[in-house]
């Protein structure tokens, strides 16, 4: 590990000029919805092209044989349909709009000289790199009629170097996928994609294939191939985790610099011999402690800091790429969940990021930015998006917007040695994906015992719930991680619980004094499920009332509205999501609530917004609700004071003044 110090510290520089790709952090307006964002937020270069568009597409009935290599053979003979990608072929945005099993799915499209060069790929040093934002589940890819390789896992990315190939093959080349996706196969993580052949109960319509961005992008033959950041409030220190394509095969030089506005942070020069670097940046600004908080991450302020890394090749080729973090921590004491070491009261909304014409994929770029802005306008500053991995450029725009997200895995829905294995290795790559976004502050590995469903009796359930815990833990010391939200917890960082109460004074009641609550805890939750597995638990753990509402209102609905109560009009509409909420906020043991859910989604009609994104009550009037600014609400025994507002600050003495 490196640690820079003022001795290390380069002259500053003017920052390179931005180019098409900037990160999220460098936008001159976070608005604009024609921006372009790269599908890879936090690791940017100058130029890449989108494959997304019209595809061939076909269906298969080899469901049953193996894929790798060998299905070369038994593609289809003629791709006769388009599909728009990256929409599954299940939604209507893809020009298929299939809600039937179809265990294969083929693409086929060509890449052309004119991709190529929209790459940036030019000259023998050059590497050319195709890109999967996602694939579900299971992947095989060809191009030129040659194997790249397979990819199984429906919700994390991967890559291929096909320099070799285009060189070879000249251009334009057939590109070929072969999705496997077996919708009666509950071994996979699937979320809330349906194994039946119509949506039941709380599951909806499944995802097959290509959903998120495919692109192509240059890049040297030595270059970065993955980073993270970490924040130290304490030491004045950002930590860098670089990694590169392969070893090198000289000692090599690797610039970063790090800016916020104008200002520069930091800069370094450091020299790497392995695959593997670690580099620690000190902030010297960030060491006065009367002034650190002015760069701190929060949703009110969301600051980040923009980075570039140049890694300069042994060829002479340099790489550089743009980042950004953000500078803040989180973590829990004395019953309180905590953001830059303050009391922070957590208004979370349930977000299943489902569009009608599209299903898990956004119907466009921006729909993921105004995802995060209508949570933000409603009065939540948290979202915990529920059993799906999202789009990076969602997690950017939180970033970017301010807005904190508990980020989940899908869940299977069976134990097995295989779903044991698939779960937890895609988690891993997950956590790996997007553990430098300072939006994401709770990790959620396991919900409401899915895929687990015995583990009160069942000591290998058991063992797994609470691998994934430490796993997590493992991979990433500086989150919270729930165990298994809802109920059955096993050593969770923050205590969670799933009320689905119809009326305000029967959730008042639950949640009345910290009596109350250690009752429930101590024994059976209001689903009727034990609550913790683990005695005892710390009690200076936060509880977070992390479900609850779930009120249907549903004018103009088609079908049967599905919800816990379902009021008759706009005005009783309001009553109850008022007497809800206050029972909630008057609560002074909560650490903050999550309130089930931000739209409406196929025959859920529970939303605050129709499916349309449209509310259902004045903005103005749910903000108001959300944010209990009608009511004087008692906090943890005193006063609320609104924990967003920056606290009084502190003289020399350290009184609040």
């Amino acid at each position: 590990m490196l640690t820079v110090t003022d001795v290390d510290l380069v002259a500053p520089g003017p920052l390179p000029a931005p180019g098409a790709t900037p990160a999220p952090a460098a936008l001159e307006d976070a608005d604009a919805p024609d921006v372009p964002m790269h599908p890879r937020p936090q690791l940017t270069r100058d130029a890449w092209v989108s494959l997304e568009g019209a595809w061939g597409f076909a269906t298969a009935d080899d469901a049953h044989e193996l894929g790798g290599a060998g299905a070369w053979s038994r593609r289809p003979a003629q791709f006769d349909r388009e599909i728009v990608v990256p929409f599954p072929p299940e939604s209507a945005a893809s020009w298929i709009g299939e809600r039937d099993f179809h265990p294969v799915v083929w693409y086929r499209r060509a890449v052309a000289e004119a991709d190529v060069a929209s790459a940036g790929h030019a000259g023998p040093d050059s590497r050319l790199l195709l890109h999967f934002g996602a694939v579900d589940y299971r992947a095989d890819v060809w191009l030129g009629g040659r194997y790249l390789g397979s990819h199984e896992g429906g919700h994390t990315p991967f890559n291929f170097d096909v320099t070799e190939i285009v060189a070879e093959a000249g251009l334009p080349v057939e590109l070929v996928v072969r999705a496997e996706d077996d919708p009666l196969d509950v071994s996979q993580p699937r979320g809330k994609q349906d194994w039946q052949p119509t949506p039941h109960g709380i599951w909806y319509d499944r995802t097959t294939g290509i959903w998120q961005p495919v692109w192509l992008e240059a890049a040297p033959a030595l270059h970065v191939a993955h980073v993270t950041w970490r924040t130290d409030l304490a030491a004045a220190s950002v930590t860098l985790g670089l990694e590169l394509n392969r070893r090198p095969p000289t000692p090599v030089e690797v610039e970063v610099e790090l800016r916020f506005g104008n200002d520069e942070l930091a800069a370094a020069r450091f020299r790497v011999t392995e695959p593997r670097s670690v580099l620690v940046l000190t902030l010297p600004r960030q060491a006065n402690g009367q002034a650190y908080q002015s760069l701190l991450w929060s949703p009110e302020k969301p600051r980040l800091v923009d980075a570039t890394i140049t890694l300069s090749g042994p060829d002479g080729a340099s790489d550089l790429v743009r980042s950004y973090l953000g500078i803040r921590s989180v973590g829990w004491a004395g019953g309180h969940f905590l953001l830059n070491e303050r009391p922070y009261y957590v208004r979370a909304v349930l977000a299943q990021d489902y569009w009608p014409a599209s299903h898990l994929a956004a119907p466009d770029a921006d729909a993921l930015r105004a995802e995060v802005q209508l949570a933000k306008d409603l009065g939540f500053n948290t979202m915990r998006v529920h059993q799906k991995v999202e789009d990076p450029r969602l997690l950017a725009w939180a970033d970017r917007l301010g807005m904190m997200l508990w980020a989940e895995t899908p869940s299977a829905y069976e134990f097995s040695t295989t779903a044991v294995a698939r779960l937890t290795r895609e988690w891993l790559d997950v956590v790996r994906r997007d553990a430098s976004h300072p939006s994401i502050v709770t990790w959620v590995p396991l919900n409401e015992s899915w895929g687990v469903p015995h583990m009160v009796h069942d000591p290998a359930q058991r063992a797994f719930a609470q691998h994934l815990l430490h796993l997590t833990k493992a991979l990433d010391p500086s989150r919270p991680v729930v165990s298994n939200d809802g109920w059955e917890h096993l050593g969770s960082d923050i205590l969670t619980v799933h009320d689905y109460a119809v009326t305000g004074p029967e959730l008042r009641s639950n949640y009345v004094d910290r009596a109350a609550v250690d009752q429930m805890l101590s024994g059976v939750g209001p689903l009727g499920r034990r609550m913790l597995l683990t005695a005892p638990e710390d009690r200076g753990k936060p509880v977070i009332l992390s479900e609850f509402g779930g009120v249907s209102y549903a004018p103009g609905h088609e079908g049967p509205g599905w919800g816990y109560s379902a009021p008759a009009s706009a005005e009783e509409y309001e009553r109850v999501l008022r007497e809800l909420f206050e029972a909630v906020q008057s609560s002074p043991v909560l650490a903050g609530f999550c309130y089930t859910q931000l739209t409406d989604t196929l025959q859920e009609a529970n939303g605050l917004t129709d499916a349309g994104r449209r509310p259902k009550l004045p903005v103005d009037t749910i903000r108001s609700i959300v944010r209990g600014e009608q009511v004087d609400i008692a906090w943890h025994g005193r006063p609320k004071r609104p924990v967003e507002q920056p606290l009084p600050p502190t003289d020399p003495a350290g009184q609040r003044r």
